[in-house]
């Protein structure tokens, strides 16, 4: 059994694989919107994948939080024009207070590796 982690923190690691699955940590982003956060996320996203050696393409699960579900919507707006259409992930996404206040999205990503 072989365990890689990278970004590894005195806390939680950035992504963690094991058994041909990438595991992202919860990713949060800056701006002063939903959409400029989430758009931040993704593009944390697409980075911690390359990392790791995958893509979006092989995304298995999403999880999203929104500190206020009336914008999902808002969120969605960001979230369609990045996934990759032909491979959409198994997704939920729900309500919660995040870890600090100006925090608006969070997004937790499972991959395949390639």
């Amino acid at each position: 059994m072989t365990i890689r982690r990278i970004d590894v923190g005195p806390r939680m690691s950035g992504v963690v694989i094991h058994n041909n699955t990438v595991y992202l940590a919860g990713q949060v982003g800056e701006g002063a919107t939903v959409a400029e956060q989430t758009k931040d996320v993704l593009a944390q996203v697409d980075a911690l994948l390359a990392k790791a050696g995958t893509n979006k393409s092989k995304i298995l699960q999403a999880i999203i939080w929104l500190s206020d579900i009336s914008t999902f919507t808002e969120m969605n707006s960001v979230w369609d024009g990045w996934v990759d259409p032909a491979n959409t992930p198994a997704r939920a996404t729900g309500e919660a207070k995040l870890a600090a206040p100006k925090y608006k999205v969070e997004i937790i990503v499972t991959a395949a590796l390639d």
